[in-house]
């Protein structure tokens, strides 16, 4: 074995020891705790935007800002920024180490690679709390910035599109896992046991099919600024519900998709608690 393959071998080794370790373990707990009060939040936005509160932005980032406000909220900013980067660090040693339960190699890296795409998400919340916390919070307007340049490079609009039915996949996905409880196995065994289970697989259910309806409706957002050539038609999380608000029934509709993601928020916390090995 060359040197460098023996530096390549340790350095793998001890990639692998420490996603396996205990520390690794207490982190991604804090991290799902910092995660489910950012889904918390976002759900009591969407209920108090539904209810005639338009200041609030029901997103990761309006979350974070409100967060900010409560009492001891510089403190806690930078708590839960520090937890979504923990879940980051979490998930980038699953995407290089994990899954090796797996024995199909193409299985293993597609989920790979799903952790991989969970550690840039969680990288933008913490980020956007960043960014709050010393007073710099997103305007909102990043997002059709990126879209509009996409859809000015030649064949932008195709894939401003394809992004756009990514998304839709992705959350009917989470509507799919939803109703067949695809979900139930983020918890451990005692975590899906007795009425306190019952319990929390029913808060996983009513927050992965918010969570999915709220995907599917950012994507159409996205296909619809990729038909009509209007960057401005695309949108996040926020632009989705307030969508919903202005639809026939758009304030009980949006209400429940509130107290939905709400209870995405209660089932990450029972997560955090029950954490599936």
């Amino acid at each position: 074995m060359t040197v460098s393959g023996s530096a390549t071998g340790r350095t793998a080794g001890s990639g692998r020891r420490a996603h396996q370790s205990d520390w690794m373990d207490t982190a991604a707990r804090a991290g799902l705790v910092a995660y489910a009060v950012v889904y918390l939040m976002i759900g009591w936005l969407a209920v108090e935007l539904a209810l005639g509160d338009r200041q609030g932005t029901p997103s990761s980032s309006g979350a974070m800002r409100a967060l900010a406000k409560q009492p001891f909220g510089d403190i806690l900013i930078w708590v839960v920024s520090l937890g979504m980067f923990l879940l980051v660090l979490w998930k980038a040693l699953d995407a290089c180490f994990g899954h090796r339960e797996e024995r199909d190699g193409g299985k293993r890296l597609r989920k790979r690679l799903a952790s991989a795409a969970k550690a840039v998400v969680y990288a933008v919340i913490g980020f956007s709390g960043l960014k709050v916390a010393m007073g710099s919070g997103s305007s909102g307007k990043g997002q059709e910035t990126w879209t509009a340049k996409l859809m000015n490079v030649t064949g932008g609009q195709f894939l401003v599109g394809l992004i756009g039915l990514a998304i839709i996949a992705y959350g009917a996905f989470q509507v799919y896992k939803a109703w067949t409880e695809d979900f139930a196995d983020k918890l451990d065994a005692e975590g899906r046991s007795g009425s306190t289970g019952t319990a929390y697989i029913a808060f996983g259910k009513a927050g992965f099919t918010a969570r999915g309806i709220a995907f599917v409706i950012v994507g159409g957002l996205f296909g619809y600024a990729a038909v009509t050539h209007d960057a401005s038609k695309s949108g996040g999380l926020d632009q989705a519900l307030r969508e919903v608000l202005d639809q026939p029934l758009g304030q009980v509709v949006l209400c429940v998709l509130g107290v939905g993601l709400a209870c995405y928020g209660l089932f990450t916390l029972a997560r955090a608690r029950h954490l599936s090995k």
